[in-house]
């Protein structure tokens, strides 16, 4: 068996608590799924998605456009970090922390992997083009939406049991 020389990527041999900002920031694949609006079932406590972005969101980049100052801004937005997602059900399946979570490598289209922050667009992975604001939509219950939460090609996912709600 001949041993290669070529040194794995840090997000195969880091642990996520154990990343440093930088590599933390660059697991980011610049989808925009996690900003959607998101509606929780009372009942059933299931998750629906909706085409609804953040109103810091670029719907064309799929960034947000005030990041640094976005819990000023949007102060129920969400700061990921290790201890937040292993309490989390609502990201999408793709999303690169999940998948390296959950004990999965990151897929041919992982910016990380092309090289290129074009390729989750090209993939169609992203929510290019099929997001609107906040500010225009209206009710969320008429976005409702499945495509966030769709498997795409080249993730394996294993299920995984949903966390308890506190």
């Amino acid at each position: 068996m001949l041993m290669s020389d070529t040194p794995r990527p840090f997000w195969q041999t880091v642990s996520l608590a154990d990343m440093s900002r930088e590599q933390w920031e660059s697991l980011c694949d610049g989808c925009g799924k996690c900003c959607l609006h998101k509606l929780r079932d009372e009942d059933t406590d299931a998750i629906y998605f909706t085409n609804v972005a953040c109103r810091l969101l670029d719907l064309n980049s799929c960034q947000c456009s005030s990041y640094a100052t976005r819990f000023r801004k949007v102060p129920d937005c969400v700061s990921l970090t290790p201890e937040v997602l292993a309490d989390i059900d609502w990201l999408p399946p793709s999303c690169a922390y999940i998948l390296i979570r959950d004990g999965q490598d990151l897929p041919d289209w992982h910016p990380l992997r092309s090289g290129s922050p074009d390729s989750v667009h090209e993939a169609g992975i992203s929510g290019r083009g099929r997001m609107i604001s906040e500010r225009d939509a209206g009710l969320l219950e008429d976005h409702l939406v499945e495509w966030p939460a769709e498997i795409p090609a080249g993730v394996a996912r294993k299920r995984r049991k949903r966390p308890r709600r506190r």
